[in-house]
C-alpha cells in the first residue's frame, strides 16, 4: 500500500434530528419517519430496510403527525395547522389543506384508508374525506374544552378515541356525538397534578388503552367507563403507543428511553382468561421516545437521540438469519461531507447553511500510526446561508475548491471561490 495522511476531523458540529413520529404502512411494507426539522423518510422493510425516500424539511412546516391512507398515499399534519400530502415520486409536499382548528396535534386514518381524522388545538376533531388528488373537508365531531393530543379509529370506523389532559373520550362518528368521558387521574393518588394522555388505542373488542404522563398503561371499559387493568411500567411518562396487528401485543416508549412490551397471555396455561403482562424492556435510547411502531415481527421505535432501532421478535421470524438482527439506525444516511481534494477543503452540509473549512497542515514525518502535529490549524473560511425557508437536500464543492452548489426542493444555487490575498470571497453566478 502508498503512503497516505488521515485526517481526523472533529470540526463538523453536526446534530441529528430527533425522531417526532413513525406511521406503519398497513401492509408492513413501508415505514414513513418525521424528524423534529420537518423532514419526512420513508424506509422499504422489503429491501432490507432500505431509506428508498427523503423529503427535506422546511422552516414553516412541522410535522407531529404521519398517517397512510388510501393506499400509498401518505399525509402529514403539525402545529402550523395544515394537512399535508406528500408525492413520493417527486419527493416534495404536494397538497395542503387548512385544518381549520388551529396546530393540529394528532392524526390518525380509519381502517378503510378513506378519511382521516384530525384533532386540534381547540378541542375539536375534525373529518376528512380521502378524494384523488387531495381531501375533502367532511364533518366536525363534537368539540370539547382542551387541546386532543391523540386520536384512534376503532377498527369497524364507528367509534374514535380522543385524548387530552386528565381524560380521554369515545365519540360516535355516525353522530358526531360524544358518548364516554373517562377521567384517567380519578383513582390517583396525585390527582392534584395533571395527567397528560399522551397515546391511546380502540381495540376491536371494545377495549381503550390509555397511555398517560404517570408512567401508566391503562385498559378500560369505554362502554361501562370502567377501569380493567392498570400498569405502572415506568416513573416518568409514557409517550407513544402501539398495537400489534392480531391485538395480542403492545409497545410503549417512555421519556427516560426505555421501550417496554406487554402481551396477552392466558391467566393458566391452556385456560380461555387471558391478561395484560409486561414482558419484556429494552433500553435502547438516551433521550424521550416519542414513537413507536408494531410490524409483525419486529418492534421499531424513535427517539430525541435520532435512533431509529428496529428489534425483531425472535418468537415470530421463522429461522434465524440475517433478518433476526437487531438494526440501530444512528447517523443520516446520506452524504453531508463533500471534499475538494486539489484544494484540501471540506463542505460541511447543515439543515439551512453550508461551512467551508481548510485542511490543516503538517511539516513533520514519522511512522505508520503516529500522530503529527500540526503547523497550521483548520480554518474556517466562509459559512453560506441558505435563503428561504426550505432545508437544503444536497450540496457539493468542485475538486478545485473554486466551485460550491447546493440545492433545495425548488432550487439550484452556484457560488464561484476566489482566495486572495485578503482572504475568501464568494460569488453567485
Amino acid at each position: 500500500m502508498g503512503e497516505f495522511e488521515v485526517h481526523r476531523v472533529r470540526f463538523f458540529g453536526l446534530v441529528p434530528a430527533g425522531v417526532r413520529c413513525l406511521a406503519l404502512h398497513p401492509r408492513g411494507a413501508r415505514l414513513a419517519l418525521a424528524r423534529t426539522d420537518g423532514a419526512v423518510e420513508v424506509y422499504n422493510f422489503a429491501a432490507n430496510y432500505f431509506q428508498e425516500k427523503v423529503i427535506p424539511g422546511h422552516e414553516a412546516r412541522s410535522v407531529e403527525s404521519l398517517c397512510w391512507a388510501a393506499g400509498d398515499r401518505l399525509f402529514g399534519a403539525g402545529l402550523g395547522g395544515d394537512i399535508t400530502e406528500y408525492e413520493l415520486s417527486r419527493l416534495s409536499a404536494a397538497r395542503g389543506a387548512d385544518g381549520g382548528g388551529g396546530p393540529i396535534w394528532s392524526m390518525a386514518a380509519s381502517g378503510t384508508g378513506t378519511r382521516l381524522a384530525i384533532g386540534c388545538e381547540d378541542g375539536s376533531v375534525k373529518i376528512f374525506q380521502v378524494v384523488p388528488g387531495g381531501i375533502q373537508f367532511e364533518r366536525n365531531l363534537d368539540r370539547r374544552k382542551g387541546r386532543v393530543l391523540c386520536l384512534s379509529w376503532h377498527p369497524s370506523d364507528a367509534h374514535i378515541v380522543a385524548g387530552s389532559i386528565d381524560f380521554f373520550r369515545v365519540i360516535d362518528v355516525t353522530s358526531g356525538q360524544t358518548v364516554q368521558r373517562i377521567m384517567v387521574n380519578h383513582h390517583a393518588e396525585k390527582a392534584k397534578r395533571e395527567c397528560v394522555v399522551w397515546a391511546v388505542a380502540l381495540l376491536s373488542r371494545g377495549t381503550v388503552v390509555s397511555a398517560d404522563s404517570f408512567g401508566r398503561v391503562q385498559f378500560w371499559n369505554w362502554e361501562q367507563g370502567t377501569l380493567a387493568e392498570s400498569h405502572t411500567v415506568s416513573t416518568s411518562a409514557v409517550l407513544s403507543l402501539a398495537v400489534s396487528e392480531k391485538e395480542d401485543s403492545i409497545v410503549v416508549g417512555t421519556s427516560t428511553g426505555a421501550t417496554y412490551q406487554l402481551q396477552l397471555l392466558p391467566v393458566k396455561l391452556g385456560g380461555l382468561e387471558k391478561r395484560w403482562v409486561r414482558t419484556k424492556p429494552f433500553q435502547f435510547h438516551s433521550h424521550d421516545v416519542r414513537a413507536v411502531a408494531h410490524s409483525p415481527t419486529a418492534l421499531i421505535s424513535g427517539g430525541l437521540d435520532a435512533q431509529l432501532v428496529i428489534r425483531p421478535l425472535m418468537e415470530k421470524m421463522q429461522k434465524k438469519g440475517y433478518d433476526a438482527v437487531l438494526r440501530k439506525f444512528t447517523f443520516p444516511h446520506r452524504r453531508l461531507v463533500s471534499c475538494a481534494r486539489k484544494a484540501r477543503l471540506l463542505l460541511f452540509q447543515f439543515s439551512q447553511y453550508l461551512e467551508l473549512w481548510r485542511l490543516g497542515s503538517t511539516e513533520e514525518t514519522g511512522k505508520d500510526g503516529e500522530v503529527l502535529p500540526l503547523c497550521r490549524m483548520p480554518e474556517h473560511l466562509v459559512q453560506l446561508k441558505s435563503k428561504g425557508p426550505e432545508h437544503i437536500y444536497c450540496s457539493c464543492v468542485s475538486p478545485c475548491g473554486t466551485w460550491v452548489g447546493y440545492s433545495t426542493a425548488s432550487r439550484f444555487q452556484l457560488y464561484r471561490v476566489r482566495c486572495d490575498g485578503d482572504g475568501l470571497s464568494l460569488r453567485k453566478v
